[in-house]
């Protein structure tokens, strides 16, 4: 068995890095000990995708990308660097070429999908006291209400911006689908995994924040998909 690769976390819309924190450390905890999480300036899909690839091309050796919600999208994009040797998808958006994640969610609206709101500059949020139930029912309100107060919102563009060549059609993925999605209809996420034809996809019963309300069969999962890689 070689060494583990990186892992580089990439978050969604209207949230940063931090999203991650309970996944963090339950992988440090696993022994891996190269862990990155990209903070994305949510502007466009190609600022998205420059600013993850850059972060890869720092690190020296095989790279495990994972995404969660629009960050699914960000590492479609992202993942032909050829260092990044496989990709996890947490209730993710996987495009195929010529598709975004606006016109996905058009073509099977999410429940919450009211719920979001454009602002008069153009960059579209959850609102407030509608988060909870939107993005994460299954968290506590407190840590709700600090992921609502606190959440990143994207121009509205960006839900309009395709993929081009998505890197789940070469490098080997793996993806998890939250059954009680607020914010991806379940049924998109079990589409788009069928597609890509995964290594394996497992589903859990979680809203769209399973990264945070289920860290530990979410790290499973990339836990998993890094031991695969790394097979000789």
């Amino acid at each position: 068995m070689t060494d583990k690769p990186a892992i580089v976390l990439v978050h969604g819309f209207w949230g940063g890095a931090a999203h991650w924190a309970k996944v963090i450390p339950e992988l440090h905890r696993r022994g891996f000990a190269s862990l990155h999480a990209v903070e994305n300036p949510l502007t466009s899909l190609a600022d998205d995708a420059e600013r993850t690839r850059k972060m890869v091309r720092q690190i020296d050796g095989p790279v495990l990308l994972v995404g969660h919600s629009y960050g699914g999208a960000v590492i479609t994009e992202a993942g032909d660097l050829p260092n990044v040797v496989g990709l996890v998808y947490v209730a993710a958006f996987a495009p195929d070429a010529g598709e975004s994640p606006g016109q996905i969610s058009q073509e099977l609206p999410p429940a919450a999908f009211e719920n979001i709101a454009p602002d008069s500059d153009g960059y579209l949020w959850i609102k407030q006291d509608k988060f909870h139930e939107s993005f994460a029912q299954d968290l506590s309100a407190q840590e709700s209400l600090v992921m609502a107060v606190t959440q990143k919102a994207p121009p509205g563009s960006t839900f309009g911006d395709d993929v081009t060549a998505p890197a789940w059609k070469t490098k080997p993925s793996w993806y998890q689908v939250s059954t009680a999605d607020r914010m991806i209809h379940p049924d998109n996420e079990r589409r788009m995994a069928e597609r890509m034809k995964p290594r394996k996809v497992i589903e859990l019963d979680a809203g769209h924040a399973s990264l945070a309300s289920q860290p530990v069969p979410v790290t499973d999962l990339i836990e998993e998909a890094a031991l695969a890689v790394s097979a000789p």
